[in-house]
């Protein structure tokens, strides 16, 4: 990969765009980006947590990066570094933003422009490709004493008309019209249901409910996003408590009964839902099973757990150029 320039612009401010480490605030996006004007463009969100005053951590970074180069192959984007390359060259971008502290990273595969002789249109092949990578420091930003949600009236888009399982920039129309409704209606959150009328998702995050010390969450066949935290968070259920989360439909009934509700993210992390629809989840306050599984992800995120370094990439400040 190239290194870019080699004089250094302000903190913060270098991306990896179209194969090479470069100021920020030279990038430039057109209007007639395909990505634009269609959504033809797919994302991920991956966080790294501080572990030391000179070293972070990716959180399951090679994950994320396998997932955005599948979502990408649905929409015929040529992604062209590997998942372990990405790994490397997002280590990099972190160490040359000097983001040592709590950081997020935003890579972004996406349609650019109709290739020569190809005719106008709305079209998949054809058109070629970019990568952008940038990264910004960020610490959590949900409240974990809880939040509110209450179930959208606009339904999760199903798989058969745009497939779920993939980040794609345009399908999240969908999750910003359920959010505005939320927080109009003064809910911190919104939780979907599918076109079965059973519950998907929330807006950005996958939901868990807990009842009588049971543990479930809406399967794949759902018209969810296969989460990352979502995936940590069985495992974690299955290796601290002996519990083995059901993955099956879960009715909107079961969101009034639950003992606890909670969500897993990238972004949100995890955050415990104390109200639903404006009622109270359980007594109102995050539950012992959501209490604990925030504490093993904690301290999976933090290197503070040997049994989850696997899940781990450190960036140390000392950069190996690439």
């Amino acid at each position: 990969m190239s290194a870019g320039r080699s004089a250094a612009p302000a903190r913060g401010q270098w991306a990896f765009h179209d194969g090479a480490f470069v100021p920020a605030a030279e990038v430039r996006l057109g209007p007639g980006l395909q990505a634009l004007q269609y959504g033809t463009g797919v994302f991920e969100g991956i966080r790294a947590y501080a572990a030391g005053p000179d070293t972070s951590h990716l959180y399951r970074a090679r994950d994320h990066f396998s997932r955005m180069i599948s979502s990408a192959a649905l929409l015929r984007i040529a992604v062209g570094p590997s998942a372990d390359e990405l790994v490397e060259i997002t280590t990099e971008l972190l160490r040359r933003n000097g983001h040592t502290g709590d950081a997020y990273v935003r890579p972004l595969a996406y349609k650019t422009a109709l290739e020569p002789g190809v005719p106008f249109g709305v079209r998949l092949q054809g058109v070629s490709s970019s990568l952008t990578v940038v990264s910004l420091p960020m610490g959590s930003y949900v409240p974990k004493e809880g939040i509110s949600c209450g179930v959208s009236s606009w339904r999760r888009i199903p798989d058969s008309s745009l497939p779920a399982r993939a980040k794609i920039t345009g399908a999240y129309a969908n999750n910003a019209l359920a959010t505005d409704e939320a927080t109009q209606a003064g809910y911190d959150d919104a939780v979907f249901l599918n076109q079965a009328g059973h519950v998907a998702e929330a807006s950005t995050a996958n939901v868990f409910l807990v009842r009588a010390g049971r543990v479930a969450t809406p399967s794949h066949a759902s018209d969810i996003l296969e989460g990352i935290t979502r995936d940590s968070v069985i495992s974690l259920l299955r290796r601290d408590e002996g519990v083995e989360v059901e993955q099956r439909t879960v009715l909107r009934s079961e969101l009034g009964t639950a003992d606890e509700i909670f969500l897993t993210g990238t972004g949100c992390e995890i955050v415990p839902v104390t109200s639903m629809d404006g009622r109270p989840v359980g007594s109102g306050a995050p539950g012992p099973v959501t209490r604990r599984v925030m504490d093993a992800y904690e301290r999976a995120v933090r290197a503070r757990d040997p049994r989850t370094a696997e899940w781990l990439t450190p960036v140390h400040r000392t950069a190996v150029r690439l």
